[in-house]
């Protein structure tokens, strides 16, 4: 069974019918299944984020269907739709949305505490995923005390601290430098082979993409195709940049 399966996504600004309208997605249709590790790449202004904004709940489809862990989200709203999110889904973002005023254990457990876990559960969780990404040794620090790489790293331990059915991340590595990038998707590959986490990945950077399983393109709305990767990260790195070219997206983002 599917984590998530988008089916004939439409998502149309302004009127529908009307001058002004723009359609953003035009029948979207693809699944991703439990511990897959998926890109969707495509040129500026092809549809990624708004898509991103659709799996999420974030925005509702004009039409179609977003189901996720079996509970298709344009039937739940309001505080149901928060209590989903928070569930189901882990959120890592270009901009690591860290709160200064807490450590970064504090940063790491806070949806526990809005989900009223036990301080022995919590504390357990964060000593397991600090361990995880060898950030053990910050974990009193606050995040302008540390890295752009530890602040993301922070966040990614954040958006699993809950379990989630999958965790959403839009250009998880833009404001990281190469080393720091290259330690994010290493965590992200981690997490998907030893945790068994699902992870979809909005990206221009063919670096990021490259660690990915799958790289679905998306142009002008609708999906235009995808490539599995079956040989080394290079070999797909490759296949990637030839197919970005192909469809008009960024080649040149290491």
């Amino acid at each position: 069974m599917a984590i998530l399966d988008a089916s004939n996504i439409v998502k149309i600004y302004g009127e529908l019918g009307g001058e002004g309208s723009t359609t953003a997605l035009s029948g979207v249709n693809f699944s991703i299944n439990k511990g897959e590790f998926i890109a969707i790449m495509g040129p500026s202004g092809s549809g990624k984020t708004t898509l991103l904004n659709v799996l999420s709940g974030i925005d509702k489809p004009t039409s179609g269907e977003v189901t996720i862990a079996g509970q298709e989200i344009s039937e739940i709203s309001g505080d149901k739709l928060s209590l989903f999110r928070r569930r189901q889904l882990g959120f890592v973002f270009q901009e690591f949305n860290l709160l200064d005023s807490l450590t970064v254990k504090e940063n790491i457990i806070l949806p526990m505490v809005l989900e009223k876990k036990t301080a022995s559960e919590m504390d357990e969780r964060v000593q397991e995923l600090a361990h995880l990404f060898e950030i053990e040794s910050i974990l009193n620090k606050y995040p302008y005390n540390i890295s752009g790489g530890q602040q993301q790293r922070t966040a990614v331990s954040r958006a699993l601290v809950n379990e989630p059915s999958i965790i959403l991340a839009d250009e998880p590595t833009g404001n990281l430098d190469s080393k720091s990038s290259t330690v994010i998707m290493e965590c992200f590959e981690r997490i998907v082979e030893e945790l068994s986490t699902t992870v979809l990945l909005v990206t221009h950077d063919v670096f990021a993409a490259s660690y990915c399983k799958k790289v679905i393109f998306i142009k002008d709305g609708s999906i235009h195709s995808h490539i599995v990767r079956k040989g080394s990260r290079k070999e797909f790195l490759n296949q990637i940049m030839d197919n970005l070219a192909i469809i008009g997206g960024r080649t040149d983002v290491f």
